[in-house]
C-alpha cells in the first residue's frame, strides 16, 4: 500500500528513506500518520528547538517534521480558502481594536502618569520616523510590478499588457492623475481611446501558502500601485541611510541570527499578520501629515471581499505598492523608541515583519507592538536559549539547522533535481547529516533519467545542476571559459509584440522593457515580452562558470 499516493512512486521512495534513516521517534510518528493518512495531523507537527539540547538532534526531529508540512498537494481536511477569509475578518476586528485605542489617545486629554507616558512614547517614535523619512518628493517616477492589478488578472500581467488595458485607480488618488497624465502610458491610453476609470478599492484574493491554509492578498488599481511602488523605493532608500538594507536585509537577518544563537544577546521576533494589522491611525499616529496625506490617498480604502465593498480598518494590505517598507519603518520606530534611535542598524534591525531587537529588551518592545494591535507569533520568536530564527534562517548554537521543506510533488526532472539540492542543502556539507540524507538523495537520482543524472554541478548554479563534488562535475573549456553542463529552461512562451499598438510598444520601450529582439533583420523572428512562470521546456546544454 502507498504511503503518499499523491507523490511519484521515486519522491515516496526517498520520502521512506529519509524517515527510516533518522531513525528517531518522531521520524516514527511521521511514518506511522502517513501510512494511516492523518494528514491534518501530519501537517500540524512541530518540532521546538527549546525542547532539544543539540543542534544535531533537533536537526534530525525537524527535518521528518518539515518535509511534507508545507506540499501543496497533501489532502488535508481544512478549507484553505476559507481559513484566508477567516484571518481577514479577524485581522480587520484587531485593527478596529486598535483604532478605537489610538483614536482615544489622541482625543483624550491629559490623564496622569500612565497616559502621558504613552504619549510620550510614541512622540519618541513620530521623531524617529520625522528623521528617518525626511521631506516626502512631490513627483516620483512610477514603477510597474510583476503581478496582477485589479483589472489586469492571471497571464495578463506584462508591462505592455497592463498597458493596453483599462486604467483604474481609487478616488482619492485623483491628484497623481497630472502626474501620470504625462506619461507615454496615458498617451498610449488615449491613441485607443481608453480612460481611467474610478474603482472603490482593491480586490481581496488569496493564494497558496501551505497544507493547511491559503494567504489573503489584495490587488490594487493600477495607477494606484504604479505610485505605491514609487514612494515604496523611496521609504526603502531613505531607511538604507540607517543601516536598513531592505535589499540585501536577508542575509544580514541570517547573520544576526546565527551570531545570535550563540551570544544570546539579540532577540527574534516575528508577528502574526504584520501587514494586515497595521492599523489606520497607527500610521496617522506616527508619520508626519505630508507623508501621510500622500501614501493614504494613494492607499485603497475598500476592499471587495466575497461581493461586497468593506471600508478597512488596515491602512494597507500585501498587494499594496509600499506596505512591506511602510511596516518595515513602523516597526522600527516602535522598536527604536524603546531602545533609542542610536540603536538602528546596530542592535535593532526589521525586515517587514522580522525583528532583531536587544534580548533585555524584548518584553518592553513585545508589550508596545501588543498595544498597537501587534500580535507577536510564539512559535516563531525566540528570546532566550539557544535558538534563533529569522528571515527562513534557523540556527541552534551558530549551526544552521533549517530543514527542508518538499513544496511542490516533484513530477518533472527539473523538480526532482530541486528535491534533491533540497536535502543537500540542508545537510550543509555536515559528514554526520549526509549519512541521514545521502540514501534518499541518490534514490531521486536514481528516478532521473541517466543523461540528466550526470548534470552535477556547484550550489552557486541553483537548481539548473545537480549539487555534487566538484570531481563530478562534466566541464569543457571554450576561449579560455570553462562551462558546466546542466539542465536548464529551453523554451519560453513569450507574448509578440504584434498584439500591442505603436503607442505601448513605445511606451513599454522607454519604460526600460525588453524587445526580445533575436534578429533585427527577420521581422519574423522578433521575439515579445516574457511574463511570470513562462517556462515551456528543459533541455541538457552548458552554461559559463569560471
Amino acid at each position: 500500500m502507498s504511503h503518499y499516493p499523491f507523490l511519484p512512486h521515486v519522491a515516496e521512495k526517498a520520502v521512506l528513506r529519509l524517515l527510516e534513516d533518522i531513525g528517531s521517534p518522531r521520524s516514527l510518528t511521521v511514518e506511522i500518520l502517513s501510512r494511516y493518512g492523518e494528514w491534518d495531523q501530519l501537517s500540524s507537527l512541530e518540532a521546538n528547538p527549546l525542547h532539544y539540547n543539540s543542534a544535531e538532534s533537533y536537526w534530525r526531529d525537524a527535518s521528518a517534521t518539515s518535509l511534507l508540512r508545507k506540499l501543496d498537494v497533501l489532502p488535508t481536511s481544512f478549507d484553505k480558502k476559507k481559513v484566508a477569509e477567516d484571518a481577514f475578518i479577524s485581522c480587520e476586528l484587531s485593527c478596529l481594536r486598535a483604532n478605537k485605542r489610538l483614536y482615544c489617545l489622541n482625543s483624550l486629554p491629559s490623564g496622569g502618569d500612565f497616559l502621558d507616558g504613552v504619549r510620550d512614547y510614541f512622540d519618541r517614535a513620530r521623531k524617529i520616523v520625522s528623521r528617518i523619512l525626511g521631506p516626502c518628493p512631490a513627483i516620483v517616477d512610477g514603477r510597474f510590478g510583476p503581478g496582477s492589478t485589479f483589472a489586469d488578472k492571471g497571464r495578463f500581467c506584462t508591462v505592455p499588457d497592463k498597458m493596453s488595458s483599462e486604467p483604474t485607480l481609487t478616488p482619492d488618488a485623483w491628484p497623481f492623475v497630472p502626474l501620470w497624465g504625462s506619461t507615454l502610458w496615458a498617451r498610449a491610453c488615449a491613441s485607443s481611446g481608453r480612460s481611467l476609470k474610478s474603482v472603490h478599492g482593491n480586490r481581496f484574493l488569496t493564494v497558496p501558502k501551505d497544507s493547511t491554509k491559503f494567504r489573503g492578498i489584495a490587488v490594487e488599481p493600477s495607477v494606484n500601485v504604479f505610485y505605491q511602488l514609487a514612494y515604496g523605493k523611496v521609504i526603502r532608500e531613505r531607511l538604507n541611510r540607517w543601516g536598513i538594507n531592505l535589499n540585501d536585509g536577508q542575509d544580514i537577518h541570517r547573520a544576526l541570527a546565527r551570531e545570535a544563537s550563540s551570544a544570546g544577546h539579540l532577540c527574534t521576533l516575528d508577528l502574526k499578520n504584520a501587514s494586515d494589522t497595521v492599523c489606520r491611525n497607527l500610521v496617522k499616529l506616527l508619520l508626519p501629515p505630508r507623508w501621510y496625506s500622500i501614501l493614504d490617498s494613494l492607499r485603497s480604502k475598500k476592499t471587495f471581499f466575497k461581493g461586497s465593498w468593506r471600508v478597512l480598518e488596515k491602512f494597507s494590505s500585501m498587494g499594496n505598492g509600499f506596505t512591506f517598507e511602510l511596516e518595515t519603518l513602523v516597526f522600527l520606530s516602535l522598536i527604536a523608541a524603546i531602545t533609542g534611535p542610536d540603536s538602528i542598524g546596530k542592535d535593532v534591525f526589521v525586515f517587514g515583519d522580522d525583528i532583531i531587537c536587544p534580548s533585555s529588551s524584548s518584553k518592553d518592545v513585545i508589550s508596545a507592538l501588543r498595544f498597537c494591535g501587534l500580535e507577536t507569533n510564539v512559535r516563531k520568536s525566540f528570546v532566550d536559549g539557544p535558538f534563533r530564527e529569522s528571515c527562513g534562517g534557523d540556527f541552534f548554537l551558530g549551526e544552521d539547522v533549517r530543514p527542508f521543506f518538499l513544496k511542490e510533488s516533484p513530477n518533472e526532472p527539473h523538480q526532482l533535481i530541486s528535491f534533491a539540492n533540497g536535502l543537500r542543502r540542508a545537510a550543509n556539507g555536515s559528514i554526520s547529516r549526509d549519512c541521514f540524507v545521502n540514501r534518499a538523495w541518490l534514490q531521486i537520482l536514481d528516478g532521473l533519467p541517466s543523461r540528466i543524472r550526470r548534470c552535477r554541478g556547484p550550489s552557486a548554479l541553483g537548481d539548473v545542476a545537480i549539487h555534487d563534488h566538484k570531481e563530478r562535475w562534466r566541464t569543457r573549456w571554450r576561449s579560455g571559459i570553462r562551462y558546466i553542463e546542466v539542465y536548464r529552461p529551453a523554451r519560453s512562451r513569450k507574448v509578440s509584440w504584434k498584439y500591442f499598438t505603436p503607442e505601448v510598444i513605445l511606451a513599454s520601450a522607454v519604460y526600460g522593457t525588453g524587445s526580445g529582439v533575436r534578429d533585427s533583420r527577420t521581422p519574423q523572428n522578433l521575439g515579445g515580452v516574457t511574463p511570470r512562470d513562462s517556462v515551456l521546456g528543459y533541455k541538457i546544454g552548458w552554461v559559463a562558470y569560471s
